[in-house]
């Protein structure tokens, strides 16, 4: 095995496979963080993708995290809010500009990659993280997976993707998701389309060892299938372990509580709805105390992004999200969670009843006269 551990911040190994193939490693190494990811790690994984990408000799990629926690746990929101409260109110941040197109374009590559990109979704998937997941061609799941898209928490909205993938899930639950942040189990994330195979976590070493084994061909598009026929075992064994599904226990309740015309009726309807399940309280609540702001675009995003292309989605959500940073909700949602941690953030507009027209079209407006991931796609 060779090793670079010159870019601390995500570890780079590749292991020879039985054939002469290799396999290419990448962890992000930041285990006190929860791996969230920073600026340098993402322009570090990008690199190396694409230097892989380019390697005949590499067949396969892993991403993976440092330790048993997370796979990643977000974003580096702390960094970003540190760049919006340095940086004059009301213009964009050039940090947030540069961290979300960079974020995005890695995001992007991954969606598109050539070759199969096993993606090990143990532990914490959030936010950014899960951005990463999304696109990987083989995601796997284990039972201490604990994912999720909470930006209503935080003053933002599910980006990294979340406007392409969650209009794609069963029904309405990718809405639902959007405005609750309600975390998911490895069951879950099979049935909304965000895991491919579930395994149980002591299987790890196993599964990579057995990736050396593997006959790899010369064809990227044929070593998609080899991979799947590795895992496909190590699932079939695990499958007594898969935890119950809240998503599934709860759709038709999903449905019914989604089905109205306006975003007040939704928001009412999920607030209203009496359960005694605590999974369904907690999407309620984290609902009624979010950003109005970040619901409304959430709102909107599924309304307009469901029949963009996935380029076309990371352009938008790239424009949002710098814009996000020019307004007050995220900065103040980061603050209120993470920084003094006193959970009361003060929203602005306060209510849904607040958030104009004008307001969520000023998210809307592109901040640059040219688009940095205009050739995104090409």
């Amino acid at each position: 095995m060779s090793e670079d551990l010159s870019a601390s911040c995500v570890i780079f190994t590749e292991q020879a496979a039985t054939n002469g193939k290799k396999i290419g490693f990448a962890t992000l190494n930041a285990e006190k963080s929860l791996n969230a990811l920073t600026l340098d790690m993402i322009r570090r994984l990008d690199a190396r993708l694409r230097q892989w990408a380019d390697d005949d000799s590499i067949a396969c990629v892993v991403l993976q995290g440092a330790g048993e926690k997370a796979f990643c746990a977000g974003g580096d929101v702390r960094k970003l809010r540190e760049a919006i409260v340095a940086h004059p109110k009301g213009s964009p941040t050039p940090f947030a500009a540069d961290y979300f197109a960079e974020e995005y374009r890695l995001d992007y590559r991954i969606h598109t990659y050539d070759k199969p990109i096993l993606l090990w979704g143990s532990g914490i998937v959030m936010g950014g993280g899960l951005g990463l997941m999304a696109g990987a061609s083989h995601r796997i799941v284990t039972e201490t997976s604990r994912i999720a898209m909470p930006e209503i928490t935080i003053g933002l909205y599910p980006d990294v993707g979340g406007s392409w993938f969650l209009p794609r899930m069963p029904g309405r639950v990718g809405l639902f998701l959007a405005l609750t942040g309600a975390p998911l189990n490895a069951h879950d994330a099979r049935v909304v389309n965000l895991a491919d195979w579930f395994v149980k976590s002591d299987d790890k070493l196993a599964i990579f060892a057995g990736l050396v084994t593997v006959p790899w061909a010369e064809n990227p598009a044929d070593n998609h299938g080899k991979l799947a026929k590795l895992l496909r075992g190590f699932a079939a064994q695990a499958e007594s372990h898969l935890p119950a599904s809240m998503v599934r226990a709860h759709f038709d309740t999903i449905q019914r509580v989604t089905d109205g015309d306006t975003l007040e009726e939704v928001s009412a309807l999920i607030a209203d709805h009496a359960s005694d399940d605590v999974w369904m309280q907690r999407a309620a609540k984290a609902l009624v105390v979010g950003s109005p702001t970040s619901a409304a675009l959430s709102w909107e995003l599924n309304r307009c992004a469901r029949h963009l292309g996935l380029a076309d989605v990371f352009r938008l959500e790239w424009t949002l999200s710098v814009q996000c940073c020019a307004h007050p909700d995220f900065p103040e949602g980061v603050r209120a969670l993470l920084v003094d941690k006193d959970g009361l953030p003060h929203w602005s507009p306060a209510t849904l009843a607040d958030v104009t027209s004008a307001w969520l079209d000023a998210h809307f407006a592109q901040p640059t006269v040219t688009h940095p991931l205009a050739d995104l796609g090409e």
